[in-house]
């Protein structure tokens, strides 16, 4: 305030210095260094560095020696704010050296030990040698302690290996985007009404419902059931091929479409292909890979990572695991020639008259989603089986199998013990082991409009023997209340799918791979060249039961999987 000429007090304006902005058209952030932070020492850091321990309670005789340098930053050792003594305090001695007396509970223990000892064993070298045993015990009982402890305070486990990509990038490969799975957790895309059938084609049998009473002390062996599977990819799909000239503008099968819809739940590497044909985007898995078998354990806190020689090696696990979801889902169906069957308008587009063998019941309903802004997506979708309703109703069933392969190494609940009697705890833990497994298996049956989803429990006969299986029960659920259960978003899951749309058909017309990265939760778009992957079109023919020549060589049976 200031005095005016009248002698009253004027009030001076308020004043503003406008701040100095950096402009930064390449980017976000300052361009320069401020002038105040200039002189500042900085360590770098990334965020993928450990946050280091405020306090440990458990002291020095429990600490990590294993990974002692596991909150080190991938920068350097983090001198710049190293504190340093001003003087040296190695010539510092302590002058009281009054013998520390001790509290009474601890007086004499080793010495009463001793005397345990000696009465026990006598004299002379016999009673030095049961000494040493009975330290070794302790010892050994002590780092078994420890060990507990490290379990209990999550140390100690076995260092997670570094898994491979599901295709090779190659240099010439354009990355066009990366999403990682917090931003894609994010999206959302309400209000999609359910499929509309375009096609429906197959025939399915009947569900036999004495499986329902199969327990624990109503075991049935697991059969194999020599019946050929079909899992043809989008592009070689005949009736696709078809409605693609006056149905949709987005084309994909269910397996497909729950992988990608699924994506921020797997930790293992998958791939997918994509072209670009106009305003139509085609959806397609690589020939020959391993898309169609199913994951063990993937989302466990230690997954498998025994190396492929073992039984219990990730590859060896999904093939088991694929052979018993092949074989119960026939199983314990009513087949015969004198059995009733459920026939769609149109058979089986995959079946040739050259077949040897047996197709096994499966009924394909091409149906077809608006997904806003001119999308329309067409898919193929599947069935395993029928079931009659108490009221006499129709229900279209998907049957799968979860199976136990070791509970100790799985660090699970013996299905043996707990089945019939905790069933809830054996699928919870089921749920926290295979997350992304049980989603893609929910999102399938919701796509097709499953009105049940068949669960079976198959167990090996033998811990050590992955060949014989048992069934030890089998349990039902209607998929849109699973999928409140397993909290499965289906908002969320469609708008992960719109969303990688939307990039692809922003791009020119071409080639496009969506790849799930090994090691880190993200996906990523590349643009890769228009002959790439055509070479494996060579080989089909010698190939072309695909993934059966790898289930022959584990297991005794005919099982075929035709691409």
């Amino acid at each position: 305030m200031t005095l005016a000429e009248n002698g009253t007090t004027a009030v001076k304006p308020p004043s503003f210095t406008a701040p100095i902005i950096q402009d930064n058209p390449m980017g976000w952030g300052p361009c320069e260094m401020p002038d105040q932070f200039r002189d500042m020492p900085y360590q770098p850091f990334s965020k993928g560095d450990r946050l280091g321990k405020i306090s440990d309670w458990t002291g020095a005789a429990f600490q990590d020696k294993k990974y002692a340098s596991k909150y080190a930053s991938q920068f350097g050792s983090g001198s710049h704010y190293a504190y340093y003594h001003d003087e040296d305090e190695s010539t510092f001695h302590l002058v009281d050296t009054t013998r520390v007396q001790k509290p009474p509970y601890q007086r004499g223990r080793f010495r009463q030990n001793q005397k345990n000892m000696r009465g026990r064993g006598g004299r002379g070298g016999s009673n030095s040698s049961h000494v040493m045993q009975q330290l070794g015990k302790g010892v050994k009982n002590r780092d078994k302690d420890r060990k507990g402890m490290n379990k209990k305070w999550g140390q100690g486990r076995p260092q997670i290996k570094i898994r491979d990509a599901s295709v090779t990038v190659k240099p010439d490969w354009v990355t066009i985007e990366e999403m990682d799975f917090p931003r894609l957790g994010k999206l959302s895309l309400p209000n999609i009404k359910d499929g509309e059938d375009i096609v429906n084609c197959g025939e399915l049998e009947y569900y036999d419902k004495t499986y329902d009473r199969v327990n624990v002390k109503n075991e049935k062996s697991l059969q194999s059931v020599n019946r050929i599977f079909h899992t043809v990819t989008t592009t070689d799909d005949p009736i696709i091929r078809k409605l693609s000239k006056s149905e949709g503008n987005v084309y994909a099968t269910d397996a497909i479409l729950a992988t990608i819809m699924c994506c921020t739940r797997s930790n293992y590497s998958w791939d997918i292909v994509i072209e670009k044909i106009g305003d139509k985007l085609f959806l397609d898995k690589r020939d020959n890979t391993e898309f169609d078998l199913l994951t063990v354990n993937e989302t466990s806190v230690e997954p498998p990572q025994d190396d492929g020689n073992s039984l219990n090696s990730p590859r060896n696990l999904a093939l088991e695991a694929t052979f018993i979801n092949h074989n119960f889902s026939q199983q314990v169906l009513r087949s015969g020639e004198k059995e009733p069957r459920y026939k769609f308008d149109q058979p089986n587009p995959f079946k040739t008259e050259d077949e040897e063998g047996e197709v096994a019941s499966v009924a394909y309903r091409y149906r077809k989603w608006d997904l806003g802004n001119g999308i329309v997506l067409v898919a193929r979708c599947e069935h395993d089986a029928v079931v009659q309703s108490p009221n006499g109703e129709l229900q279209y069933l998907t049957i799968k199998a979860l199976n136990e392969w070791d509970s100790k190494l799985a660090n699970g609940v013996e299905w043996r013990q707990k089945l019939d009697s905790q069933r809830g705890a054996v699928l919870a833990n089921e749920l926290r082991n295979n997350a992304c497994k049980l989603a893609k298996w929910t999102i399938q049956a919701l796509l097709a409009g499953s009105d049940q989803i068949k669960f079976g429990y198959v167990s090996r006969s033998h811990v050590r023997d992955n060949s014989k299986h048992v069934i030890l029960g089998t349990q039902q659920y209607k998929p849109h209340e699973f999928a409140t259960q397993i909290t499965l978003n289906m908002d969320n899951a469609w708008g992960i799918l719109r969303c990688i749309v939307d990039i692809v058909m922003k791009q020119k017309d071409g080639k496009y791979l969506i790849m799930k990265d090994p090691n880190k939760p993200m996906i990523r778009l590349y643009d890769i060249p228009d002959n790439t992957f055509e070479s494996d079109g060579e080989t089909e023919s010698e190939d072309e039961v695909g993934d059966a020549s790898a289930f022959q060589t584990l297991y005794p049976y005919n099982n075929t999987v035709k691409r």
